[in-house]
């Protein structure tokens, strides 16, 4: 038996790194359904017809309120429920608050912060109606402290860990469980500068190397699971120490 057996599951920033080694493991874990969502052309479709007849790619993009509309309507039609909720997509800028322009941080918003309030608004009810259902929404250690890190992106992060404590408090009554994973340097193509930048990172790691998308989603398909039935309202950090 796999930990995920049956379950209709959705995972946002799916055609690559995390989102795209999840829906590997979602597949592998026994879930019926793994819609991956992302946007066009960003190897979605490649991911979803990797986990054969388990996959189904949606292009979306995690800022439109319709978009989300749709899918919450093809999930209710399709398969009549949603089990699991990855709000996973992302984007990153390594600038500070002195070089950030406005229309920047606006967009960093609007992806990292506002694409997850609407999966959670979109999906949340069809958890309601079924009376059970885990959201899993990506932080980033980012979120768990200031320095020395960019600002729109951690101020995103540190808003996706308030978003998640609300829901979950919210909609625990209902079945419904929220948690925050926060993943520390992780190599994936979101990191940029190349091998000196890789190097870099591993070098400030505690135990000197990056992590993988692989352990990430180890993580994140426990909280999936109901193996984690009680666990709700959790920021867990996936960091290698980095922020304790």
């Amino acid at each position: 038996m796999g930990m995920l057996d049956g379950k209709v599951t959705i995972i946002t920033g799916g055609g690559s790194g995390q989102g795209a080694e999840e829906a590997r493991m979602f597949a592998a874990e026994g879930a019926s359904t793994v819609v991956v969502v992302d946007l066009e052309g960003t190897g979605g479709e490649k991911v979803a017809a990797e986990l054969g007849d388990v996959g189904l790619f949606f292009a979306l993009d995690v800022t439109d309120a319709e978009g989300w509309r749709r899918l919450a309507d093809t999930m209710v039609r399709t398969y009549g429920r949603v089990d699991v909720l990855v709000n996973n997509a992302g984007i990153w800028l390594a600038k500070g608050v002195l070089e950030t322009s406005p229309e920047e941080f606006r967009r960093v918003v609007e992806v990292n912060q506002t694409g997850v309030f609407l999966g959670m608004w979109a999906v949340a009810p069809l958890m309601r109606d079924a009376g059970r259902g885990s959201i899993v929404n990506i932080s980033s250690n980012a979120g768990l402290r200031g320095g020395g890190m960019p600002h729109a992106y951690a101020a995103s992060k540190w808003a996706v860990r308030g978003m998640s404590r609300a829901a979950a408090w919210e909609l625990a009554p209902l079945g419904v469980r929220v948690n925050a994973v926060c993943p520390g340097f992780i190599a994936t193509p979101m990191i940029q500068g190349g091998q000196k930048t890789l190097d870099h990172l591993a070098s400030i790691s505690r135990s000197g190397r990056l992590g993988s998308p692989e352990e990430v989603a180890r993580l994140v398909t426990f909280l999936a699971s109901d193996q984690s039935s009680y666990i709700s309202g959790a920021e867990i950090a996936i960091d290698d120490a980095y922020t304790s």
